[in-house]
């Protein structure tokens, strides 16, 4: 608590919260001001400050954090998530916070619903989502995280009935002209007669009907193809129900595997895809470095990364993308 000597600090450059005794800093603040030797704290110096808070093992982290971004010419105070950041030139009582920032290192995992649950109240805020991300090194990385809502697109054309046979774990059906691979993207062309359908596919038109799969001359019925695909893809029901979603508003999603995620996505006839999607199933989490290199590699691409995160609300589609402050 600093008397009415803080209430310069706070009018001139919005450090700590004003109470009628004065002004309470945060210890990311005290150790700050401590640093840049606009205060003294008697019995303190910036190291053993430093070593006070220590205790607290995320306390270095959110120091640097805070460091950068004053240092960037941003006013910073604590809350709702770790920061909120005022837009450049403005302070509390003479403008708005623009990001809500969250601190992270990069071995945190990052829990999906959590993450949703943040950016849709920060949204709700009119703000955006920040995650500071700080590595072993103490660099430091910035995320902006939204909540896409992908729009439906025109359909390319209605699917007809088609009747397939099983390969392996795929199937093969005619490449005739009114196939599903001409008509709806469906598919890779196996030879100049056949089309070849993906599991995931193939388990998504028998569900909607479309297609009927026969092996050695018996129709297999979807609960068994479901069984059968299930033994060598242990993640078949998150994928399927996010392509599912994915092609129910129109868009094309194909393998992601050369890009090392579930789905690259087109939407309607574009030559390059646009985005790169995982699917994550409910209470799954994935390490922060596992997303930055996602994210990376999106980018490298010229594609968003998004995570099509299921749970019990439905699926949210967590975009994550590099951003400078």
């Amino acid at each position: 608590m600093l008397g009415p000597e803080g209430s310069t600090l706070y009018e001139q450059s919005g450090f700590g919260r004003p109470l009628k005794e004065g002004v309470r800093l945060s210890s990311v603040e005290a150790l700050y001001l401590v640093y840049r030797g606009r205060i003294e704290l008697p019995g303190f110096e910036f190291d053993s400050l430093l070593a006070h808070f220590s205790d607290d093992p995320h306390f270095l982290r959110s120091f640097m954090v805070y460091r950068d971004l004053r240092e960037r010419g941003y006013v910073v105070q604590t809350g709702p998530q770790d920061f909120r950041v005022f837009r450049r030139g403005e302070k509390p009582g003479k403008g708005e916070s623009l990001y809500m920032v969250r601190v992270l290192s990069e071995r945190d995992l990052i829990d999906f619903t959590v993450v949703r649950h943040e950016v849709q109240a920060t949204a709700n805020m009119r703000k955006l989502h920040v995650l500071a991300v700080v590595d072993d090194e103490y660099e430091l990385t910035y995320y902006e995280v939204k909540i896409q809502k992908p729009l439906p697109i025109d359909a390319i054309t209605k699917t007809e009935s088609v009747c397939g046979m099983l390969a392996s774990r795929s199937v093969l059906i005619s490449a005739s002209p009114e196939s599903v691979y001409d008509t709806a993207f469906y598919g890779k062309r196996f030879d100049d007669d056949r089309i070849i359908l993906s599991t995931i596919e193939s388990l998504a038109l028998m569900e909607q009907g479309v297609l009927t799969v026969e092996n050695n001359g018996k129709i297999i019925s979807e609960a068994e193809y479901r069984s059968l695909i299930h033994e060598s893809d242990a993640e078949m029901e998150q994928k399927l129900l996010v392509y599912q979603h994915l092609r129910s508003l129109n868009y094309i999603p194909k393998t992601g595997y050369k890009f090392g995620h579930h789905f690259r996505v087109y939407l309607g006839r574009k030559m390059h895809s646009e985005m790169l999607v995982q699917a994550i199933a409910p209470k799954v989490t994935l390490p922060m470095n596992s997303i930055s290199r996602s994210v990376r590699l999106a980018h490298s691409v010229k594609k968003k990364m998004l995570f099509g995160c299921i749970d019990a609300e439905g699926i949210a589609y967590i975009e994550f993308g590099r951003i400078k402050l």
